[in-house]
């Protein structure tokens, strides 16, 4: 049966899911909303597990109705403004639209939840953990019905989703993409849902597998349309796409795809996974297959961190800026599986922690929104912030950090990571009713009141293992994880060889804090 026919004849079959077996640990005390500062950063580096469980349990209030998403569709917002005093969110404050990279982090914590994690057991339904895999099959199989309605609607996305508006039933592109797609978002939901996929399918019950198979239809759909919706014919991936008309179907009489001006997604971070996708599943030929790693490989570049200490120097991938936000691929695919690749990324975390030990700054760097003004309001967004002396791009803001920074840290280190994410958040006001703040200053003198996907799941799906090894065995089962770990392979080796410098430093920890100014004080609902 043509994809395309059995991706719109499967989906409406889905019934409702039973009651669950139960999963997780007993329930313990419910911590404390302020409870960061009650740990030390001894606590933390030599057992986290009580830390990550409150952790977990106060994180998982962003996951609730009009905060981090839309009940009635099973679609994310973006996040919450808070009351810069009591810390409590209220509608007027809602982020009403989103994009496919917050959708990805929403699937991972699903996959997790279907699979029987405790964990996610934690974060989506402490109270009841016996339900947490009916609840996430429910808002997958919402969630699946809406892209559904949404292909149906705006067929010329080819199944890919735009920012979008989710405050109503249906969802719909925001005004500023109409008529326009990212690749680089829509990567990372791919390979989310390719690990939901594996998640649903290993269940016994029916129903699961025939969301499974519901999802599976989704995917494969985006095969036969990536190539004509984000491939530009010189071995180049549009970074983002301009459709001729959203509401034509692909090859119609007026349908059309081109490159916004002259950006191509050829960047070696979280952008690959889309390249992934279309080497792997698309119809391009061989040699157009192989196209696509040869214009990347100038992208790929080895560097040295240079400590001016005895810490030595560190062989490290050069960033875009260098922003934690780039790591965002380990979450999704087995790259840690080549010696090398895990080798370098760790390296990368050495620079990431000893760079801000050694500049005395209480926090590390990623890509977030900064902080809000007295009104309540966001003073934009800071995109160029990472570490300056090993990136493409060395202007950089350096005043803002973020928790979320420590994601990449945690793959390699959960309790070192998690000490720098405490060092953070026990800044004044960086925890409130839905966990973590989004941000803070380095100087104490402000504080982001704002929740979001970006600042809060990626440390979740981080302290979950992201869909790695969901991704990996259903990588196997498909056939190409063997092709996967050999272009992986080839890629790095040709940039970095096999001698790396610096992989006796040690993870560096937090050596100060972030500064009490009084310019800041808690959450009157957090205190």
């Amino acid at each position: 049966m043509d994809c395309r026919i059995k991706f719109f004849s499967l989906l409406f079959t889905i019934s409702l899911l039973p009651a669950a077996t139960s999963v997780g640990p007993p329930l313990r005390e419910t911590p404390k909303c302020r409870f960061s500062p009650q740990y030390s950063l001894e606590d933390v580096l030599s057992d986290s597990d009580a830390f990550v469980w409150d952790l977990l349990y106060w994180e998982g209030h962003f996951h609730q109705n009009n905060v981090g998403y839309n009940q009635a569709n099973g679609m994310t917002f973006d996040g919450t403004l808070l009351d810069p005093i009591t810390g409590t969110a209220n509608f007027s404050g809602l982020h009403p639209f989103s994009a496919a990279s917050k959708e990805s982090l929403h699937v991972m914590i699903l996959a997790h939840a279907v699979a029987g994690s405790s964990f996610a057991a934690r974060f989506l339904s402490p109270e009841e953990p016996q339900s947490t895999p009916r609840i996430a099959y429910e808002i997958l199989e919402k969630k699946l019905k809406t892209y559904v309605q949404f292909n149906q609607t705006y067929p010329g996305f080819g199944g890919f989703l735009p920012w979008f508006l989710s405050n109503e039933t249906d969802i719909r592109p925001t005004l500023d993409w109409v008529n326009r797609v990212p690749a680089l978002d829509n990567g990372e939901l791919l390979w989310a849902v390719y690990g939901a996929v594996q998640a649903l399918e290993r269940s016994n019950q029916s129903e699961f597998t025939d969301l499974a198979r519901g999802w599976q239809a989704w995917l494969d759909y985006t095969k036969t349309t990536a190539t004509e919706v984000f491939y530009n014919g010189t071995g180049r991936v549009c970074a983002v796409t301009a459709i001729g008309n959203q509401s034509e179907p692909l090859g119609g009489p007026d349908q059309s795809y081109m490159c916004e001006g002259n950006q191509t997604l050829n960047d070696p971070y979280e952008g690959e996974l889309f390249t992934w996708w279309l080497y792997l599943f698309s119809d391009l030929n061989t040699a157009k297959k192989e196209e696509l790693w040869t214009v990347k490989r100038t992208q790929v570049v080895a560097t040295e961190w240079h400590s001016n200490t005895s810490l030595g120097d560190v062989t490290v991938q050069k960033g875009y800026w260098f922003s934690s936000h780039e790591q965002w691929k380990l979450l999704e695919m087995p790259y840690t599986d080549v010696l090398l690749i895990k080798r370098i990324f760790h390296n990368a975390e050495r620079a990431r922690t000893c760079n801000s030990f050694l500049n005395g700054v209480p926090g590390m760097y990623a890509s977030v929104n900064n902080v809000t003004d007295e009104s309540g309001q966001i003073l934009g967004y800071i995109s160029n912030a990472g570490v300056p002396s090993i990136s493409f791009l060395p202007v950089q803001e350096l005043d803002v950090i973020t928790p979320y920074s420590v994601f990449p840290t945690v793959l390699f280190d959960r309790n070192v990571g998690l000490a720098w994410w405490k060092n953070m958040v026990d800044g004044k006001g960086m925890q409130n009713l839905y966990g973590s703040t989004e941000s803070e200053r380095v100087d104490g003198a402000g504080i982001s009141s704002f929740v979001s996907w970006d600042s809060k799941v990626t440390t979740v799906a981080a302290i979950l293992g992201g869909v790695t090894d969901l991704v990996r065995d259903k990588m196997k089962e498909d056939g190409i994880y063997d092709t996967f770990v050999e272009v992986s392979q080839r890629e790095y080796t040709l940039a970095f060889g096999d001698r790396l410098e610096g992989e006796d430093v040690e993870l560096c920890l937090p050596n100060v804090g972030v500064p009490d100014t009084g310019k800041v004080v808690d959450y009157e609902s957090c205190r």
